[in-house]
């Protein structure tokens, strides 16, 4: 298969590479000529602008966007709209707003998958898990390419119509608030607590066996190697937000209850207030699944 991938940061070139270690062919574009060039020497073919990307594609042309949420999706899909027919698949593989996904949708000429995708940068060895919406056939069409970036044929599924894949994934990042919460709540009792404990050492041994066992847990296990017991500077200061809000709005709107992602979400905001030791565990554990940059005490 053919696929052209357009935006080559750190999850898209992880997306070209798989799929050319699969044994397809990519057409790399990207707004950094570095980034073009890196995607060359792992093989692909570089495209020097969205134009060149489409017309070195075949008829039937697969697109795969990995550009930041908002407005670049947008900007992007203005650019390749004249270019694509109802033939034609393009898949979003950011983190858009689902009800913008469902928007995008319908405003395009091509069939639009909205595919939601974790696993960080973790992904480049493991693969990622990806969560997609959109019509059937363009889901089927795309499989080799999901299997190439997925974990496998079971890292990836479809979800149901437009928006879907965006809104599991919404509510995957809201969980994801509340185990780190949980985590870091536990761990800050146990810092505070009777005993003077080796939280490394407790990390460890839960991450082995315990019901409670998880990759969160080992990124918890390598906090502590790194940063220690302690956790060194690592700044109480947890950055993001957003789909963690959209999920706890899109809660109110269905009258779901869920306190434990709202409480979270309160928790990262009041992070930039106060300072916990839950809040900077949380810090330090979004630079282990997602490479996010630790803030640190000044």
């Amino acid at each position: 298969m053919q696929l052209g991938v357009i935006g080559l940061g750190r999850m898209g070139q992880i997306v070209v590479n798989r799929v050319l270690d699969a044994g397809h062919d990519v057409v790399a574009f990207d707004l950094s000529e570095e980034a073009v060039a890196t995607a060359a020497d792992a093989g692909a073919e570089p495209a020097s602008s969205i134009e060149d990307l489409v017309d070195r594609l075949g008829d039937e042309k697969r697109i795969w966007l990995m550009v930041p949420a908002g407005e670049a999706v947008d900007a992007t899909l203005d650019e390749l709209d004249p270019h694509l027919d109802g033939q034609d698949v393009v898949v979003d593989g950011g983190n858009s707003y689902f009800e913008e996904s469902v928007r995008r949708a319908e405003a395009t000429e091509a069939a639009y998958l909205d595919c939601g995708t974790s696993g960080g940068p973790a992904g480049a060895e493991l693969g990622f898990s990806l969560m997609i919406g959109g019509p059937e056939w363009a889901y089927e069409e795309l499989t080799p390419v999901f299997d190439a970036v997925a974990t496998g044929p079971d890292g990836h599924d479809r979800m149901g119509p437009a928006g879907s894949g965006h809104y599991v994934k919404m509510v995957h990042n809201g969980v994801e608030y509340a185990l780190m919460q949980a985590y870091g709540e536990g761990f800050e009792l146990l810092a505070n607590g009777r005993y003077d404990l080796d939280l490394e050492a407790v990390s460890r041994t839960w991450n082995n066996g315990a019901v409670i066992r998880s990759w969160l847990l080992e990124l918890c296990e390598e906090a502590f190697r790194e940063e220690g017991t302690d956790l060194g500077d690592v700044a109480d200061h947890v950055a993001g937000g957003s789909t963690g809000t959209w999920t706890v709005q899109e809660a109110l709107e269905q009258e779901v209850p869920v306190p434990l992602i709202y409480q979270a979400l309160a928790e990262r905001f009041d992070s930039r207030n106060e300072g916990r030791f839950s809040r900077r565990l949380a810090n330090r554990l979004r630079y282990g699944f997602g490479r996010h940059e630790v803030v640190r005490e000044e």
